[in-house]
This record gives C-alpha cells, structure tokens and sequence, in this order.
C-alpha cells in the first residue's frame, strides 16, 4: 500500500494486486474448500450477528436513522437465516449429483459436481449495509471461495463496524475485507477475479461489467429499477393499502431495491385507493412523519437533493395529494402521494429510491400493461387483484425479476425462489440454494472404465462405421440395430 503526506495508508492498484494474488494462494491451497472450514465461517456470522446485535442496529442507526425493528428483523435475521438454511443444506448441496448417460458413452456414470469458483469480489450497496453485504458472503463462503467484500461508503458506520467485526470472527486470510469508495473500488475492478457480485445502480453496474469484460470474469448484478404495482378495483383497499405502505415506507422508506415505485389503477379507483393510504399513513407514522421513529431518513445530501429535484419539478409540484413535507436539516421527507403525474415527468423516468409514490389511472386496468412495457423490465412487479384471468394476463405481459399477487416485497424471504433482475434490472439470482449455485461451477464429469472400448471410434473410417457412429449418436436402440445389421 502506498502512503499519504499525512503517513495515511492508501489502497491502490498495487495494493489491490497483492491482496488478490493472496487471496488466489490461500484458495489454491484447498483451505476454503473443506465442509469443516465452511460450516466454522458461517456458525461464526450467527455467532457475530448475535453477540454485536446492538452494534449493528447502532449502526443502521447513524448510517439511515433505522428502525430497530427493520435493522433487527430485515437485515440481521434475515443474514442469520441463510446461514442457517445453508449449514442445514451444505453437505446435500456440495453432493455431486447424478447424471443419466446413453448408449453413446457405454458403460459409463455421470454427475455434477459443485466447484467453487476461486477469488470472488463482493461490492455492496448502502441501503441495506449488512443484509447486501453478509448474504453474498455467506453464499461465496458457503460455495467454498475465497473472497473480498468491499462495503458502500455512503453507509460509513455500517462500513466501519464490519471492517473491525468479519477479521475477528472469520478467517482473516481467506475473508478480507476493503474500505474505501471510488478508488479502492476501481483498484479492486483492475484486478482479475472469479466472479464478481455487484448491488447497487445501473450506471456503477455498467462499470463494473465492462471491468469484468476484461478478463471475461462473470458477474452477479443485483440492480433496481421502477418497480410498478397494479391495482384492480374489485379487493379489499384497506389490507392492498397496508401492504403497499409496509412494502414502501416500511423498506427502509422506500430506499430499497423492490420497493413500489409508482402505482397504476383506474381512474374510478383512484380516490378510494388515496384515501385509504392517507388514512393508514396516518395511523402508521402519524400526523406529523418528520418526527416518526419508525421511518428512515434519507441517507446523505446528495439524495436528498436529487428527490426535492423530482418533487419540484413543474409538471410534478402541483400533483401532491398527500405529504411532501420535508426537513433537509434532519434529511427527512415526509411519505408522499402524488396523483396523475405526466408520465414524461423525471420522476417516472428514473427509478424514485425513497419515499415519493406516484399514482398513474388508466381506463382500463389492463391498460397498465402497456404503461409497465414501455419501460425497463423491473426488479419486481405487484398486482393486486382477485380477478384469476388478469392474474394470468399479468404474468403473461409483464416480465419483471419477480412477481407478487396481492403482496409486495415478500419474495425475498422465501430462500426456494431465485431473487434477482432481468434486462437492466440485474443479471444473476441468489438467495438459498441459488446463492450456492451463483458462487459455483457446474463440472460435469464422465466417469468410464477401460473395458468396452469400441473401434468404431478409431481411423481408418468407413462406411459402416460412419453408419454405426451416426446411430449411437442418436442413442435410439432400433437405430443401433439397423446399423449393425447394415439396414441403413
């Protein structure tokens, strides 16, 4: 590492060079591939996440302004929750598994075997500091890797408390972690990696994939993008209302990945559907949001400036129906409602992250489907209606990373389902034994004796053998025999 006039160490390319070049010698000694020393690192992230629990939500504190009750519920359990499905599940998901063969490769056996990719890069996001960063770590541990994560600056407490905790309790030699912004991150990206596990934005997300590009290293890309949720008119508004708000408001204020971005319903809907948010905003947060302790602030002054800037908008201003009630001082913005924005407007153009919540109506509620299309495909998509052909309509006409019915944002807690985007929502999925399969090699491995050995194979040609070799190749057993027989 280089160093400052001030005696401050500086981790550039060369830096960077070094760490990597340990970390490929300690995985190519075989240390992170054993079962034993997977289990070890992820018991000690139960282990970590249960003895530094205040640590953490004090953290998500500084950082965000956090809800104990989201830092506790929605980061650390849920981290503990992967590590437990994964040491439940590991020795059944490092299992080699089992391939049928044909007759082409008679007598043999086939399987798959899981191996870990090397050295993996993990770069995480600010939103959600622990979850984002520790859930890709357990599944590079998991699959066996060796690995570096580099946390978000902009979240810096969370930054600095894992930067101190993960060395204590893991394996400091196979489990390194790097802090810093910019020019770490783009000393990291100079390097050679296995694969590389990305959340965060499109246009950082572009970045990293073109340094990828470099060595042909695969990427993870754990992006965003304007999630939309539908809402027929023939449900229960009160239950549909309350389910969007925890999925909005209740995420972190609407700083998350699959948070409802803009709401489309018919125009005979709409007021139903603003009175009830009104009221059950009301009864969540109170009269006066800005004092709320059960909402985030916004997480520097940079977005915060960039929210005003969609709030003040002219086409946009006068559309508020609800909140827009701001403190820059504390960085807060109150929950607010906007009705009939231009769809031309910036704040249906790039995704909101954070608590505006735009309603479009349309004549018709199939009508949305066009709305949704004509942009980006999203990380997720919400519907909610009880109505079975538009269920289906929906799913059909609408390609999002994932979908849910009369819900929002409960996917991600169901480790059987793959999360992740599609198009320029992301590229890759995690989460249970996904997670797993992102972090590993599928060998394929043909395993065969020396008996049976068959000269058809074998120069010089002819044409029986090249009437033999194109049956086998078919493995149709009739085939086979037509051409021993010479019948074709």
């Amino acid at each position: 590492m280089a160093t400052t006039e001030e005696g401050k160490t500086v981790f550039d390319v060369e830096a960077a060079n070094v760490l990597s070049k340990e970390l490929r010698d300690v995985f190519a000694s075989g240390k992170t591939r054993s079962y034993e020393w997977r289990i070890s690192q992820l018991k000690s992230i139960v282990k970590m996440c249960d003895e530094h629990e205040e640590d953490i939500a004090d953290a998500l504190r500084q950082d965000l302004s956090k809800p104990q009750l989201e830092s506790i519920v929605y980061e650390l359990t849920m981290v503990k929750n992967s590590c437990t499905l994964a040491i439940k599940e590991l020795k059944h998901w490092m299992m080699p598994e089992k391939a049928k063969t044909s007759l082409t490769t008679f007598p043999s056996s086939a399987e798959i075997m899981s191996e870990p990719l090397g050295a993996v890069l993990i770069i995480s996001a600010w939103n959600y500091p622990f979850l984002l960063s520790l859930d890709p770590l357990v599944a590079a541990i998991a699959a066996g890797n060796a690995m570096v994560l580099k946390p978000s600056e902009l979240a810096p407490a969370s930054s600095s408390l894992l930067a101190k905790l993960l060395p204590k309790y893991l394996d400091c030699c196979s489990i390194k972690v790097v802090e810093g912004a910019v020019s770490e991150t783009c000393a990291l990206l100079e390097q050679k990696w296995d694969k590389i596990f990305y959340t965060g934005n499109g246009r950082v997300g572009r970045i990293v994939m073109a340094a990828a590009a470099k060595y042909l290293t695969p990427v993870v890309l754990e992006l965003g993008g304007k999630s939309p949720v539908v809402v027929d008119s023939d449900i229960d508004i009160q239950v549909a209302t309350r389910r969007i708000i925890v999925g909005k408001w209740g995420c972190n204020n609407g700083q998350a990945c699959i948070s409802p971005d803009y709401i489309i319903t018919t125009k005979d809907c709409a007021e139903k559907l603003v009175d009830s948010l009104k009221k059950e905003l009301e009864a969540f947060y109170g009269k006066n949001p800005l004092e709320s302790k059960d909402l985030s602030r916004i997480v520097n002054s940079d977005h915060y400036a960039r929210l005003t800037n969609l709030l003040d908008e002219d086409k946009v201003s006068g559309k508020i129906v609800y909140g827009g009630e701001r403190n820059e001082a504390n960085l807060r913005i109150a929950p607010t409602i906007l009705l009939g924005v231009p769809q031309n407007s910036l704040i249906m153009k790039e995704e909101i992250f954070g608590p505006l919540l735009p309603i479009l109506t349309v004549s018709k509620i199939e009508d949305s489907f066009d709305i949704i299309n004509s942009g980006t495909k999203p990380l997720a998509a919400y519907l909610f209606t009880n109505n079975k052909k538009l269920k289906q309509q929906f799913l059909m006409s609408v390609s999002a990373g994932g979908v849910v019915i009369n819900d929002t944002a409960l996917h991600l807690t169901v480790h059987s389902l793959p999360f992740g985007g599609v198009g320029e929502s992301g590229m890759g999925s995690y989460h249970g034994k996904f997670s797993f399969d992102a972090f590993t090699h599928k060998k394929a491995v043909v395993y065969r004796s020396f008996v049976g050995d068959a000269s058809v194979r074998y120069p010089p040609y002819t044409r029986g053998k090249l009437r033999l070799m194109r049956a086998l190749i078919t493995g149709n057993v009739w085939t086979i025999l037509r051409a021993l027989l010479g019948w074709s």
